[in-house]
């Protein structure tokens, strides 16, 4: 019962999260000067009619609660609503961006989590050498470096290399079709740069936190026991160090793989990949309510049901939990 008890609990403060994400969601861009129909002052032909017909047409004349109620109601039948700025479904828009941010946030999120993982635990088994030196001030310079200034540097180090904007080459289909193993090279080509910032970013983190985990580890009970026993440093790491030193690391990763789902929007915009990212950061400039809240409703949930999965990961990992 103790272990339901823990399930039922954290699925509980999960919908609840998810509940105050959407309610703050709902407000926060509404207390904000400006909205998209105020910006179309600027524009010659708008007049005060066609301002005050939009303004209907997209229920910003109704009072914030009733807005806040219909957008509860239309979101427990899965409609984000419709974008201000083209006219479209939110939940299309951002389904069609979410495809294009998901394979270049994972190769570069994964990559990472391997990455740092691995210096990580090699780190912490030649603690105070040579390469763990190397290796540690790697981690921490890049993990202080900003992201947009790793993306930069990418940029004027492999710019004339690899390609550095958008998805695939506009021109390749200019001369005739472009065959599908030809359009995935094209693409993996493009993928390099933003997956590689996002890479460089992230694993800094992890190695650090390994390491610190593994050396607390190293220092158990359980550890001095095994080799007071006469196993091979190489067992004790492999069998009893690493599984245990991997438990701070569950959330880390959750925390990361949420991003997936949310996009790297700098990483986007300098890349100008046109991912979920790129379109939240359109949205802003817009002031396009309905995007804004669907991009940045599926970034909570999914860090929120990732976490949960993380604490239920520990449940599984750690028997203390259940004990």
């Amino acid at each position: 019962m103790r272990g339901a008890d823990y399930v039922i609990r954290r699925i509980g403060f999960a919908l609840l999260t998810i509940f105050i994400a959407i309610t703050i969601n709902f407000f926060l861009f509404r207390v904000l000067p400006g909205n998209i129909v105020s910006d179309l002052a600027r524009v010659p032909h708008a007049t005060p009619q066609l301002r005050h017909a939009l303004t209907v047409e997209f229920g910003l004349d109704r009072p914030k609660w009733e807005q806040y109620l219909i957008y509860l109601r239309e979101l427990v039948h899965g409609n984000m609503g419709i974008s201000f700025a083209s006219q479209q479904p939110v939940s299309q828009l951002l389904f069609n961006d979410l495809k294009n941010t998901i394979p270049m946030v994972a190769i570069g999120t994964l990559g990472a989590i391997v990455v740092g993982i691995g210096t990580g635990i090699l780190s912490a088994w030649r603690r105070s050498s040579a390469s763990d030196h190397v290796s540690t001030n790697l981690a921490i310079a890049f993990y202080a470096f900003p992201t947009q200034f790793l993306g930069l540097m990418l940029l004027i180090l492999l710019g004339g290399l690899l390609p550095t904007s958008g998805m695939e080459n506009p021109y390749a289909g200019v001369f005739g079709p472009q065959s599908t193993v030809a359009r995935f090279q094209d693409i993996g080509l493009h993928l390099i740069l933003p997956a590689l910032t996002l890479l460089l970013t992230l694993y800094g983190e992890f190695t650090l936190i390994m390491r610190s985990s593994m050396l607390e580890t190293l220092g158990e009970d359980y550890v001095l026991t095994a080799r007071a026993k006469g196993l091979s440093d190489r067992r004790i790491i492999a069998r009893h160090v690493v599984r245990n030193a991997l438990l701070p690391i569950a959330t880390l990763v959750a925390l990361s793989i949420g991003w997936i789902v949310g996009g790297a929007i700098l990483v986007e915009y300098i890349f100008s990949w046109p991912g979920i990212g790129q379109a939240l950061w359109l949205a802003i400039n817009q002031r396009d309510y309905p995007m804004l809240q669907g991009g940045f409703l599926i970034l909570a949930v999914s860090v929120v049901v990732l976490n949960l999965l993380a604490d239920l990961a520990y449940f599984k990992l750690d028997p203390r939990i259940s004990e």
